[in-house]
């Protein structure tokens, strides 16, 4: 008898154990930035709606000099879905079955089998529902995954970035901005901040500037190109007689309105030069009124990486630039940085 209730009490204090471990032991996702492991039926693969997931996901991004996927795909079935890569940070199920579903519906999902794991998905009674929800709704999958990418950023911006551009961005534009640590060499002029890791490989610059508030027609491309390229040729030369950094026009540059921090903001992207030398690359930037100052504030990442390719850069330099906090906006934590349409639109 007693050796039953020894047996009995050790197997309840297994399972009391187990159940106090579990809540603390979940696994940490694993993964590559943008990285994704799409899971779908063989049937869903080789038709309609697995062609459609994989031309918008692996599209070419913009701003950049040559092609780059917007998301790197793991291409799996259900049946080998489990081990590891159950694990993964960034997860789509797509589910297609008539007697399940109705219309097509996004969910998503946080920590399902890991800590810092989004997993989104797709139900459609059809795969030609799917073919047109993508249709309609172009890019919501790439800019769900783009946010969640981001949101990783933030958290580690919060905790960790450079003390000594945040001191010296708002000393000088009284603005706040979180950039990475790294970011050590500096330049600090008249209404200009130029900062940069400087690397060997994967170079980054930020650059911050500010000018007066006095034209409406300071949101458009051509203002913001010539403001940009008289401030860097002014600010930025290069390293021969007479070269200095300019925009790249021949393939066009990108403007896009947008809501930051619910105040108007504009994000350019395209791809930059130096006149007099071979240098060149991509580059990123926010464009904001400081209501306070009445002055215009632009924040800027830019790449100069020919050996590798430069999406993962770009991405989290792009990050960096949405921690842009204007006077009235200190508080607002750097998690809330970010306003796109990702998850809260995926069935508007």
């Amino acid at each position: 008898m007693k050796t039953r209730l020894f047996i009995f009490s050790l197997l309840s204090l297994l399972i009391v154990l187990g159940g106090c471990t579990s809540s603390f032991v979940m696994p940490q996702a694993t993964g590559w930035v943008y990285e994704v492991v799409v899971v779908a039926d063989q049937k869903v693969w080789d038709g309609e709606a697995g062609e459609a997931l994989i031309a918008e996901m692996e599209a070419d991004i913009p701003g950049l000099p040559q092609p780059e996927e917007a998301l790197k795909l793991t291409k799996v079935t259900p049946e080998v879905f489990d081990g590891m890569l159950r694990y993964a940070k960034n997860i789509v199920q797509v589910k297609v079955d008539p007697n399940s579903y109705t219309k097509v519906s996004l969910r998503h999902e946080i920590n399902q089998w890991a800590q810092n794991q989004v997993m989104l998905t797709i139900t459609a009674p059809d795969q030609a529902s799917v073919v047109q929800y993508l249709k309609d709704r172009q890019g919501v999958v790439v800019e769900f995954f783009t946010k969640a990418e981001m949101d990783r950023v933030f958290t580690t911006l919060e905790k960790t970035y450079s003390s000594l551009v945040m001191e010296k961005v708002q000393a000088k534009f009284d603005v706040r901005l979180n950039v990475p640590a790294e970011m050590t060499f500096y330049k600090d002029t008249t209404d200009f901040f130029w900062v940069s890791n400087n690397a060997n490989t994967g170079r980054v610059d930020f650059i911050v500037y500010s000018f007066p508030y006095v034209d409406p027609q300071t949101f458009t491309v051509n203002y913001l190109v010539n403001k940009r390229d008289s401030v860097l040729r002014e600010n930025l030369p290069g390293s021969f007689p007479n070269s200095y950094l300019a925009t790249e026009l021949r393939w066009g540059v990108d403007y896009k309105p947008m809501t930051h921090l619910g105040k108007y903001g504009g994000v350019m992207r395209g791809l930059w030069k130096t006149v007099g030398d071979m240098m060149g690359g991509p580059f990123v930037s926010l464009t904001k009124v400081d209501e306070v100052n009445n002055k215009i504030i632009v924040v800027e990442s830019f790449v100069f990486a020919p050996e590798m390719e430069k999406r993962n850069l770009m991405r989290r330099g792009e990050a960096c630039l949405y921690t842009l906090r204007l006077p009235g906006e200190f508080d607002i934590p750097v998690s809330e940085s970010f306003t796109s349409k990702g998850k809260d639109q995926l069935n508007n």
